[in-house]
């Protein structure tokens, strides 16, 4: 009984044990009821906060809050092109400092003039080579040419044979009469050879290395110029040595930026497509865009399209037959591939410029067409070339001719508030200069070397550290005043004898001089002369190095041409160099 009572006692006592352990975790968990809650809903709003900031996975729209140019998931949170250009606390329109320059080619009074220069019975006759830029080289330097010899210059011919079969002659894309009158003073020029006795002269033909100087000059085609009076010097293209002294380069920018004036006709069309493309913005960008199937078969580089590409742009390729097996990857390490519009619209946007800004585009037929030049119109919506601001029935004088139609894309590139180029060909040098010379208005050209790696690593930086870095990379490539020294590179890119500086910029003593390098004495500065008094080429750019095979090069030993075989023209005695197929320039117009 006893044992019964005491078994009753501790289920009892353990009962409430349990009841009061209950009790004491009720309140505590009551206390634990506010922290909880508190934690949970930080969670929810950090979560809330998470998602706004990251796009959804599933936007596919390319234009709401900036341009994807990547289609990996990973890279289009990282780099995204914005639709405008930023505020980079400059003028984009405008290069630095460029008030204090300005072009000088005047003459200098030592600089005979052409009636005291020419002599009687010499012609100099020049047959040009290549597209419309190319040849406008060899009109200008035919003028020098002439001076050298001091021979009566015949109106050049153009080329009516090279790969765009275009029929123009002199007078149909320049005011003939307008060249002459203005070089009188400097060079004899006449339209056609004159009659002797009722009869045409047969010129005596013949060729002269690539960078020939006036010594050359002198010593291989005067000497056949005093026996036969009529000389023709064919495939003139670069044929006159880059460096000459100061009056001779001053010739060649009166020539150049003062002689040289399109026809009549071609000047009225150039002129309204640069009004219409006023009305359209205030300021405009013009983009020589050289990314024809032509081009890029000719420059030996591959841009991803696979087997299709590539044979397409094989079977192109065998035109020339000359043009060894290239490396792609190479070529495009060493700045030598034409920029895809892709990139040069990034490279654009880098620099400042949004996708408000009204953009002239021209070009060709660009290779994969529309599909190519899709994220270049993407960036840029606001794309127009010449056909799409002026109609067929305007265009119908021009459209038959290549020449025609590039002296209008001339122009408008000409005028415009900044120029833009994808390649390094001879349009793209031909402009840089000029406009060097007309107040160094703004002109991009790409500095394909370092923007290789750049667009190679894209997808492993954010959009503002590849802005950045462009920024940087273009530096000296932007047509700034001094950016390069005076005397190096390729004349008609940088004319710099040609380039003065204002006398009130130097009483101000302007802080920008830190770039100044001789000026004021032009190329003198920075050229050196041999024995002989001529001046030396000791520099070229790499595009004058593709040319190496006929240059003119002066050793002790005499006059040769490198890499070339040498013979002997019986008649005259001169060493004349063989007649052999030379690789144009013409995929750099």
């Amino acid at each position: 009984m006893t044992i019964m009572m005491m078994m009753t006692k501790k289920k009892k006592r353990g009962k409430a044990v349990k009841i009061l352990h209950g009790i004491i975790f009720r309140r505590r968990l009551h206390h634990l009821v506010p922290l909880v809650s508190a934690v949970v809903g930080c969670l929810i709003f950090l979560l809330a906060v998470f998602s706004f900031l990251i796009p959804p996975i599933n936007d596919n729209s390319s234009l709401k809050n900036g341009i994807r140019v990547q289609s990996d998931m990973r890279n289009e949170l990282v780099f995204r092109v914005p639709r405008s250009g930023g505020n980079l606390g400059r003028d984009i329109w405008n290069s630095m400092e460029s008030e204090f320059y300005y072009g000088c080619s005047n003459a200098s009074h030592n600089f005979p003039t052409a009636n005291v220069n020419t002599l009687p019975n010499r012609y100099l006759m020049i047959a040009t080579s290549g597209g419309l830029n190319q040849q406008r080289t060899g009109i200008i330097d035919s003028v020098v040419a002439a001076h050298i010899l001091n021979a009566t210059l015949v109106v050049p011919k153009l080329d009516q044979k090279s790969y765009w079969k275009d029929k123009s002659n002199f007078t149909q894309i320049f005011d003939v009469d307008w060249f002459i009158s203005f070089l009188s003073k400097d060079v004899k020029i006449v339209k056609q050879l004159p009659t002797t006795g009722g009869k045409v002269v047969i010129p005596y033909s013949t060729r002269v290395p690539r960078k020939c100087t006036p010594k050359c000059y002198r010593d291989r085609i005067l000497p056949v110029l005093n026996k036969k009076h009529v000389v023709q010097l064919t495939k003139f293209d670069y044929r006159l040595a880059n460096r000459l002294d100061t009056d001779l380069q001053k010739l060649r920018c009166r020539v150049n930026y003062h002689a040289l004036k399109f026809t009549e006709s071609i000047t009225e069309m150039g002129r309204k497509l640069v009004e219409r493309m006023r009305m359209k913005s205030r300021h405009f960008i013009a983009l020589h865009l050289r990314f024809e199937s032509d081009m890029l078969a000719f420059s030996g580089c591959y841009y991803g399209g696979g087997e299709k590409e590539r044979t397409e742009l094989g079977l192109i390729r065998k035109r020339w037959k000359t043009l060894h097996a290239g490396n792609p990857d190479k070529e495009r390490r060493h700045g030598k591939c034409p920029l895809t519009p892709e990139e040069v619209g990034l490279i654009l946007r880098a620099l400042g410029f949004g996708s408000d800004i009204h953009i002239y585009v021209a070009s060709g037929e660009v290779y994969g067409g529309e599909e190519t030049l899709a994220p270049l119109k993407a960036l840029f919506p606001h794309f127009h070339t010449k056909e799409t601001i002026a109609s067929k029935e305007e265009l119908a004088p021009f459209s038959s001719f290549s020449a025609r139609m590039a002296a209008l894309d001339f122009m408008v590139c000409d005028e415009s508030d900044v120029f833009v180029t994808n390649n390094n060909g001879n349009m793209a040098r031909m402009l840089a200069g000029r406009r060097r010379y007309f107040g160094h208005k703004p002109t991009v050209r790409p500095n394909a070397k370092k923007l290789y790696q750049l667009f190679m690593n894209r997808n492993n930086m954010t959009w503002e550290e590849f802005a950045s870095r462009v920024r940087t990379f273009q530096i000296g490539f932007m047509g700034e005043p001094n950016e390069v020294r005076p005397g190096r590179g390729e004349f008609h890119e940088n004319p710099s004898a040609c380039i003065c500086e204002n006398s009130e910029a130097k009483v101000r003593g302007d802080s920008s001089s830190q770039f100044h390098v001789g000026q004021k004495n032009g190329t003198e500065n920075s050229l050196r002369k041999d024995s002989s008094g001529e001046l030396i080429d000791e520099q070229f750019t790499e595009d004058e190095q593709d040319w190496s095979d006929t240059e003119y090069v002066e050793n002790e030993n005499g006059i040769q041409s490198k890499g070339l075989p040498n013979r002997r023209n019986s008649d005259s005695g001169l060493v004349v160099k063989p007649d052999q197929p030379e690789l144009d320039e013409m995929f750099s117009d």
